[in-house]
C-alpha cells in the first residue's frame, strides 16, 4: 500500500479512467461542502491523517476547512477547462483520494495564493509534513511539477516521505527521478 501513497500522478503518469480508490470515507472533517458531497471523501489513511492535521491546527486556534478531496474522473472531465489550475482528467491527484484542498475564512474559503499568507496557510506550510502531507505544488517549482503554485493543495505521501521531501525541498517528481522509482502505469 505504501507504493500507492508515494505514486506519482501527473500529465506523464495519469491514473486509468476507471480508477477509484478503495476505502473512500467521510470522517467528518470540517468542510465547506454539504453532507454527502463526494468531494468530502478521502482515502481512509489520508482522511485519518487529515483529521489529525486539522485537529492540531484547531488546537492552535486556527480554522482550516476542506474545500475539495476526492474527485472522480468523470467529475474532473466536467471541470476541465484547459486552465493550468485544473488538471486534465486522469492527471488530477484528487482522483486518487490522496489530495485535499484546504482554505480558511480569512480568504472567504477560496483557493487563492493569498491563503499562503494567512495564519492557517503559514501553519500548514510549516506543519503538513508532520502529518504525512506535502504542499504538492510549491512556489518556484512550476517548471518541474507542470502546475502553478498552489499553497492550498496538500497530498498524503506518508510521514517518512513527507519529512524527507520537506527537509530536502524536493518535489514528488524530483524524488521519483532522483531515486529511479519504477513508475506505475
Amino acid at each position: 500500500m505504501s507504493d500507492f501513497y508515494t505514486r506519482l500522478i501527473n500529465r506523464e503518469h495519469p491514473l486509468p479512467e476507471d480508477f477509484i480508490p478503495e476505502h473512500l470515507v467521510d470522517i467528518g472533517l470540517p468542510f465547506d461542502a454539504p453532507p454527502n458531497d463526494p468531494k468530502r471523501l478521502l482515502e481512509r489513511g489520508t482522511a485519518r491523517a487529515a483529521l489529525r492535521l486539522i485537529n492540531s491546527s484547531q488546537g492552535e486556534g486556527l480554522s482550516l476547512f476542506g474545500i475539495s478531496g476526492y474527485r472522480s474522473y468523470t467529475r474532473q472531465k466536467e471541470l476541465y477547462t484547459g486552465s493550468p489550475y485544473v488538471a486534465a482528467p486522469g492527471t488530477s491527484e484528487h482522483q486518487s483520494g490522496l489530495a485535499l484542498d484546504l482554505s480558511c475564512p480569512a480568504v472567504r474559503m477560496e483557493l487563492v495564493e493569498e491563503f499562503a499568507e494567512t495564519p492557517e496557510g503559514l501553519w500548514l506550510a510549516r506543519n503538513a509534513s508532520l502529518f504525512g502531507f506535502i504542499l504538492r505544488y510549491p512556489q518556484n517549482k512550476e517548471k518541474i511539477t507542470g502546475v502553478p503554485y498552489e499553497p492550498w493543495h496538500i497530498r498524503y505521501v506518508t510521514r517518512p516521505l513527507a519529512a524527507y521531501l520537506s527537509m530536502t525541498g524536493l518535489t514528488l517528481e524530483e524524488y521519483h527521478t532522483l531515486h529511479g522509482h519504477r513508475l506505475q502505469t
